[in-house]
């Protein structure tokens, strides 16, 4: 079944996702090292999910879960690469959908970026978020569940990590604790 993974800490769409995964009957993750509080939400397909701090360790936990019939919603490029990787369809807050065919750039210009600002060139943060890119997000974000849907629809039942059920070591999961769903 589709799921949505919010790299939540900084996610200004959030409640639009939420309202998509409701009226939709979709699981949703939204996982956040806890650098910024996030108001659970009290809808029972919502999954508040706090890792440990650290660099990426939010990246790491969504991209090791999610699979082919799966969205993660990022402005993270490099998480959205990794992503796509796993065949898992990824989108920025503003409504970008990235593929095959323009990750490459993307990472590109981040490292171009990176750089200048290494160098002590201002290089200036994301513009904020419009009525504009918002619209263009929810349409973004229901073609993607659609076809991520389809895609479900055929192919056989796996679980969150990808594996056939019927093959998979319950022994292997993960205990209570740390990367665990808060309630």
């Amino acid at each position: 079944m589709t799921a949505i993974y919010i790299d939540g800490d900084a996610c200004p769409v959030r409640d639009e996702v939420y309202r998509v995964a409701d009226r939709l009957g979709l699981a949703v993750f939204v996982v956040s090292n806890g650098s910024r509080p996030i108001r659970p939400t009290g809808r029972p397909n919502v999954s508040m999910i706090v890792v440990g701090a650290g660099a990426d360790v939010a990246d790491d936990w969504i991209a090791e879960r999610v699979t082919g019939v799966d969205v993660c919603v990022t402005a993270d490029i490099p998480l959205a690469a990794r992503c796509l990787e796993r065949g898992a369809r990824a989108l920025s807050p503003k409504g970008t959908v990235w593929t095959g065919d323009n990750i490459g750039n993307a990472l590109a210009g981040r490292e171009v970026s990176r750089h200048l600002r290494e160098l002590g060139v201002a290089t200036g943060g994301p513009a904020p978020l419009t009525k504009q890119d918002r619209s263009r997000f929810l349409s973004a974000l229901d073609t993607l569940v659609q076809a991520a849907r389809r895609q479900g629809a055929m192919r056989p039942a796996r679980d969150r990590s990808g594996h056939d059920p019927s093959s998979h070591d319950p022994s292997g999961r993960e205990g209570p604790g740390e990367g665990q769903p808060s309630s």
